[in-house]
């Protein structure tokens, strides 16, 4: 029931994307109602990984939020198709705990969510990895906790040609309605300057955030707490 819960729920966030021609104001985010948390590389890379936890400051009243480490993205694949690949932590209404989930956008299709891993409580750290795969050009796989949790996969015209980013993530449903509240911290946030690896820390980096959410950074851009929510904003100005 759990499984079908969040498939309902991303199904509908999928189609509210697709179906999104007519923009309106709403009350997080933009005007899909998406919100945002993050940093991202200022050069393209081969892949990216960090350390991500969900904290307590959660209330996920409608939609869904997430955290996760990325490539690609709306307009980034050949002749201007979404495209990308993603692995991080998701939370829904309802629903204890948070997922472990990659999802996939190929050219021309829908994307589609793989989940992972289920109801893991707040404080649980994974180590989530989007990597091109060694001497295969556009071809990646996402892993977590230094494992492959997906069969290679093809991203046509992705070689060389994307920026990673590492960030949180909110949507409201498509409801306008109130803010969703998230606090992720993102820990030892590294880039690939190679197929297949050769990490090295994220600095410095580009802030990604909307008008709803901060983000918190420690040691330059390779830590980071995103904020979404007055709760997670009291916790970011009583943290050390």
């Amino acid at each position: 029931m759990l499984k079908t819960l969040r498939l309902l729920l991303v199904t509908g966030a999928v189609a509210a994307v697709a179906l999104g021609g007519a923009a309106r104001a709403l009350a997080c985010g933009n005007s899909q109602g998406y919100s945002y948390a993050g940093v991202g590389a200022q050069s393209n890379a081969f892949g990216i990984t960090a350390l991500i936890s969900p904290l307590d400051a959660f209330n996920v009243l409608n939609g869904h939020v997430a955290g996760w480490v990325g490539v690609g993205g709306p307009g980034e694949g050949p002749n201007g198709t979404d495209e990308w690949l993603q692995i991080g932590m998701s939370g829904f209404p309802g629903v204890f705990g948070s997922d472990i989930y990659y999802e996939v956008a190929l050219p021309g299709r829908y994307p589609t969510y793989h989940q992972v891993a289920a109801n893991l409580p707040f404080g649980t750290v994974a180590k989530v990895t989007v990597l091109e795969i060694h001497d295969r050009p556009d071809w990646w796989r996402v892993w977590l906790n230094h494992r492959p949790v997906s069969a290679p996969i093809r991203l046509p015209g992705s070689h060389g040609a994307w920026s990673p980013i590492a960030t949180a993530e909110s949507w409201d449903g498509g409801t306008g309605g109130a803010c969703n509240t998230f606090l992720y911290r993102f820990r030892q946030v590294s880039i690939a300057h190679a197929m297949g690896g050769g990490w090295h820390l994220l600095r410095g980096g580009f802030p990604i955030s909307s008008p709803v959410t901060k983000v918190q950074r420690s040691h330059g851009a390779a830590a980071f707490f995103a904020a979404e929510g007055r709760p997670a904003f009291q916790f970011l100005s009583a943290a050390p």
